[in-house]
C-alpha cells in the first residue's frame, strides 16, 4: 500500500492534520473495494480529491472516470445526463444517447454535490446500487451497468432525510464508508503550509518573487475562521502575490485580504413574513386566481339580480359600491380617505410647470407571467444580481431559478 506523503505528493495534498491524515487513511483501504463510499465536507475543502485516490487505487483504475456535478445540471434533463435516452423521447431527443452510467461500465462515476438530486432521480439511483439496473428516458429496456459509485455533499444529509428532500434508504446504500474532510479552520497547522504552496505557485506563474507573512501576519492568518476553506486561503493567497509590491507581508496588509466574517455570508431572512410576502410561485398564482374567482361571483351576482329584476337603473343604484370595486374604482364611504390627486392645469405658465406632478393612470395587470417576472428582477435587484441568494428569498430552487431566468431572458 502507498504511503500517506506518497498520496499526497501525487494528488497535490497539503497538510499534516490528525483529521486529514485519517480521512486519507480510509480512502487508500476502501479505494480497492467497490464499497459505495459518501464523501462529507464543507464547500472548499478539497472533496473532489477523494474520489480521484479511490479510483487511482482500485482495480477499476484503468477504466473511466466520470465527475458528475448534481447540481449544475438542470432538473429536467438530469435524468437523461445519467441515465441516457431514446430519440424522439422528449422533445429535442433528436438521437439515442448514452448516459454517464452505461459509458462509465467498470469505472466510477463520481456525484458531486449528491444532495441536490431531485427525488425522482434517488429512485433510479437507489436502483443502480441495488441491483447495477437502469433504465433509459423513453425505453422499457432495462440494461446492466458495473460502476463504482462515490458521492459527495456538504448538506447536513440527517436534516435533509427529516425535511423529505433525501432519501433514507439511498443515504445509507450510498454512505456505506463515509469520508469526512474537517474544515481549514479546523486545521490551524496547515493554513501557514497552504499560503506557502500558493504563494509559491503564483510566484512562479506570474514570474515574481514570492511573498511571506511577518510572524504576527501568520497568526492572524491562522486565527481567521475561513468560510471558504482552502478555496478562499487560495484566492487571498493569488490577490496578494499580483497585487502587492512589498513582498513581506505584515498583519495591516493582510488584514484588507480578510474580509469581515458578517459581510460576505448569505444574509439572514426572518422566518415570519408579511401576508403580501408571496414565497412560493405556488401562492402567487393562488393569490391571482382567487382575486379573480371574486370578481366572477360579483358579476354572477349582479348578472343575476339584473335577470330577476329586469330594471337596470334600480340594481345599478342598489349595487353602485360593487360595481365600482368590480372596475377597480373607490366606493363612496372610501372616497374620504383617499389622497387627492393633484393634475396638471393649462392655465398655468410654463415657468409653473415643476409646481405640480401630472398623474398618469395605468390599468393594472393581471398577467401570472408579468408578475412572476417583476418579483424575479425585483429579488435579483435586491441580492445585487446573487442567484442563490435571490432563489432562497423567493421559496424555490436555484435550479427553478435559473430556469425561470433563461425561460424570461432576464
Amino acid at each position: 500500500m502507498d504511503s500517506l506523503q506518497a498520496i499526497k505528493q501525487r494528488f497535490g495534498i497539503i497538510g499534516n492534520d490528525m483529521h486529514l491524515n485519517r480521512a486519507l487513511e480510509k480512502a487508500v483501504r476502501v479505494a480497492p473495494t467497490d464499497i459505495s463510499v459518501l464523501v462529507t465536507g464543507e464547500s472548499g475543502v478539497g472533496k473532489e480529491n477523494i474520489p480521484k485516490i479511490i479510483h487511482a487505487l482500485s482495480h477499476r483504475k484503468h477504466a473511466k472516470y466520470i465527475a458528475v456535478n448534481c447540481g449544475a445540471i438542470p432538473e429536467g434533463t438530469i435524468d437523461s445526463e445519467l441515465f441516457g435516452h431514446e430519440k424522439g423521447s422528449f422533445t429535442g431527443a433528436t438521437a439515442t444517447r448514452k448516459g454517464y452510467f452505461e459509458v462509465a461500465d467498470g469505472g466510477t462515476i463520481f456525484l458531486d454535490e449528491v444532495g441536490e438530486l431531485p427525488l425522482t432521480t434517488q429512485v433510479r439511483l437507489l436502483r443502480v446500487l441495488e441491483n447495477g439496473e437502469f433504465i433509459k428516458v423513453g425505453s422499457s429496456e432495462i440494461q446492466k451497468t458495473n460502476v463504482r459509485i462515490v458521492a459527495a455533499t456538504n448538506l447536513n444529509m440527517h436534516q435533509a432525510i427529516n425535511k423529505g428532500k433525501f432519501r433514507e434508504d439511498l443515504y445509507y446504500r450510498l454512505s456505506t464508508i463515509e469520508i469526512h474532510l474537517p474544515p481549514l479552520r479546523e486545521r490551524l497547522s496547515d493554513i501557514h503550509l497552504l499560503f506557502r504552496k500558493f504563494a509559491s505557485d503564483f510566484a512562479q506563474k506570474y514570474n515574481m518573487p514570492g511573498v511571506r507573512l511577518t510572524d504576527e501576519a501568520i497568526k492572524l492568518l491562522e486565527n481567521y475562521g475561513f468560510p471558504g476553506n482552502i478555496r478562499q486561503l487560495k484566492n487571498i493567497a493569488e490577490q496578494i502575490s499580483v497585487v502587492e509590491e512589498n513582498r513581506i507581508i505584515t498583519p495591516n496588509t493582510l488584514q484588507q485580504y480578510l474580509p469581515s466574517k458578517g459581510t460576505n455570508l448569505p444574509s439572514i431572512i426572518e422566518s415570519k413574513k408579511s401576508n403580501s410576502d408571496f414565497s412560493s410561485e405556488r401562492e402567487i398564482m393562488y393569490k391571482v386566481l382567487f382575486d379573480m374567482r371574486n370578481d366572477i361571483n360579483d358579476l354572477k351576482k349582479l348578472t343575476l339580480e339584473l335577470m330577476q329584476s329586469g330594471d337596470a337603473e334600480k340594481v345599478q343604484e342598489e349595487n353602485k359600491n360593487l360595481i365600482k370595486k368590480i372596475y377597480n374604482e373607490i366606493p363612496e364611504e372610501q372616497e374620504e380617505n383617499q389622497v387627492e390627486v393633484v393634475r396638471l392645469n393649462e392655465k398655468y405658465s410654463d415657468s409653473n410647470t415643476y409646481e405640480f406632478a401630472e398623474t398618469i393612470d395605468a390599468d393594472e395587470s393581471l398577467s401570472i407571467q408579468e408578475k412572476e417576472i417583476e418579483l424575479i428582477k425585483k429579488s435579483l435587484e435586491r441580492n445585487n444580481g446573487k442567484r442563490k441568494l435571490a432563489a432562497k428569498e423567493l421559496g424555490i430552487s436555484e435550479r427553478t431559478l435559473y430556469r425561470k431566468i433563461k425561460q424570461y431572458d432576464l
